[in-house]
């Protein structure tokens, strides 16, 4: 993390590593997703919280924007909701 951005690697695989996000309110954030195997459901990863829906190629990083202008905890999921993850903007 600089000053400027927040930037966390998050690999898919059988589940997210890291599950839990933490994040510093008011500085700009992205999450990079990269899925490393073909388990079925985690080649979705979505937030209706904060409004992203990426289809996760294998081997393909991702880059979702996560907003940070509000304190909480906002959760994400695989495509049929199985494998969960959270952001938490302190």
């Amino acid at each position: 993390m600089s000053e400027n951005k927040q930037t966390v690697d998050v690999i898919v695989a059988g589940g997210y590593k890291p599950s839990v996000i933490k994040l510093q309110k008011g500085i700009p954030a992205e999450i990079n997703f990269k899925r490393t195997n073909a388990q079925g459901c985690l080649d979705v990863v979505h937030s209706d919280a904060l409004n992203f829906s990426e289809e996760l190629p294998v081997g393909v990083t991702k880059t979702v924007q996560i907003p940070t202008d509000q304190a909480g905890e906002f959760s994400f999921s695989c495509g049929m909701d199985m494998f969960h993850g959270k952001v938490e903007v302190r």
